[in-house]
């Protein structure tokens, strides 16, 4: 343990996108930064699909350089029980997620931030002043560098990360698991397939984002986690995917029987409470993931560079308390997709059957992305003239759902 305690204005806890985008934007604000990050080395294991659209990228005014890059996509295919699929053109990027997650870093790094590896917070206190203000954190943890005081602390460490962990911050999130193995020998035309088709993948999806030289992420998320693993072989052998061979991924010993590999993924969305004094949490530490796709890397990046913002403003005016950054929480509320109307319709989508999950796409357009109210309310009747009961399945949420999703509403 350090004799004395190190100082800086700010400490990001996590090096994932959330952690990286907080720490280059305090950076480039002119914050003396320290970011934390528990495992040996950032970005692996790798815990996504690793796709991000190009809107996103625009919206977060990145220039990705082309060494994170793992294929150019042309948006996303939805396979229906049955083979029906449809499509909802965004263009977008498969990334290396690992090289993208190092690189975030050490633009940050290249600005000023300190990376510390392998250092886990295992405490964190609040000192005040005589008054009862808040005036700075202490923080404790593994690692050669503790304790730490800050000003004020952005949690990027994941849904089960510190300040959930250490800290009452309101509502539980809801969390899916998710798996995928990296093949080889998967032939693409520049699509990521998603597969909404229960009997693989019970409340959840199926995926295979391809990436370049013909390998892909094949994965699924479900909400039963004992046997996820199980329905993604499943998926494997009753497919085109069946015999593709395993590839080692670059964090692997050599040797290391090749398992999936994967995380958990908040599903509920935001938690009641993403601000404290001196405090943000900001990624899937928030609950922020689009509730149909589990997409959350645009949303991580974009809740890290708004954090960073906050929290630069409320220290500049010398006051951390919650009071004064919840500018950060009126941001993404008013920013973020409706998460209430998708849960909604999420939850009608998954409760529907094989065979009605059939026929409702069988009244799909093949393209889903320029689905306007009227149209999206002529495909509901016809659906319900076709399968009448899917009156009572509320269909119309599934349908709007889909829209909410899109990359312009932070999707994939």
């Amino acid at each position: 343990m350090a004799e004395e305690p190190r100082r800086c204005d700010l400490l990001v806890i996590g090096a994932g996108p959330g952690g990286g985008s907080a720490a280059l934007h305090a950076s480039r604000l002119g914050l003396s930064t320290l970011i934390v990050e528990a495992d040996p080395e950032v970005g692996t294991p790798v815990h996504c699909g690793e796709c991000l659209s190009d809107l996103a990228v625009k919206n977060l005014e990145l220039e990705i350089p082309d060494h994170v890059k793992a294929l150019d996509v042309k948006g996303i295919r939805i396979i229906f029980p049955g083979g029906e699929s449809k499509l909802l053109t965004e263009p977008g990027y498969v990334l290396e997620k690992h090289l993208f997650e190092q690189w975030l870093v050490e633009e940050a790094v290249n600005l000023g931030a300190e990376l510390h590896l392998s250092h886990r917070v295992t405490k964190m206190e609040r000192i005040f002043n005589s008054e009862n203000q808040f005036s700075n954190w202490r923080i404790e943890g593994k690692g050669n560098e503790f304790p730490i005081e800050c000003s004020a602390v952005i949690d990027a460490s994941g849904v089960s990360g510190a300040a959930s962990k250490l800290l009452d911050m309101g509502t539980e999130v809801e969390v899916i698991a998710g798996f995928q193995y990296e093949l080889n020998d998967v032939p693409n035309d520049g699509y990521l397939d998603f597969y909404l088709w229960p009997k693989y993948s019970p409340h959840g999806y199926v995926w295979m984002i391809p990436k370049e030289g013909e390998r892909a992420n094949v994965g699924l998320v479900t909400t039963d986690k004992k046997g996820a693993i199980r329905y993604l072989n499943s998926f494997i052998e009753d497919t085109y995917l069946k015999g593709k061979p395993t590839v080692n991924p670059p964090w692997r010993k050599d040797g290391m029987k090749i398992k999936p590999f994967g995380g958990t993924i908040p599903i509920s969305g935001p938690r009641s409470t993403t601000t404290g004094d001196g405090l943000i949490l900001v990624g899937d530490a928030a609950g922020f993931t689009s509730p149909l796709f589990e997409g959350g890397s645009h949303l991580a990046l974009w809740s890290g560079r708004e954090a960073a913002h906050v929290i630069a403003k409320a220290m500049a005016k010398g006051d951390l308390s919650q009071a004064n950054l919840k500018p950060y929480e009126s941001a993404w509320k008013s920013t973020f997709p409706p998460y209430h109307k998708i849960l909604r319709g999420k939850e009608a989508l998954y409760n529907l059957s094989d065979s009605e999950m059939e026929a409702m796409a069988k009244c799909l357009p093949e393209e889903l992305g320029n689905m306007g109210p009227l149209q999206k309310l002529g495909i509901g009747f016809k659906i319900l003239f076709r399968k009448p009961t899917l009156l009572f399945k509320r269909i119309i949420s599934v349908l709007l759902s889909f829209g909410y999703s899109r990359a312009k509403h932070f999707g994939w």
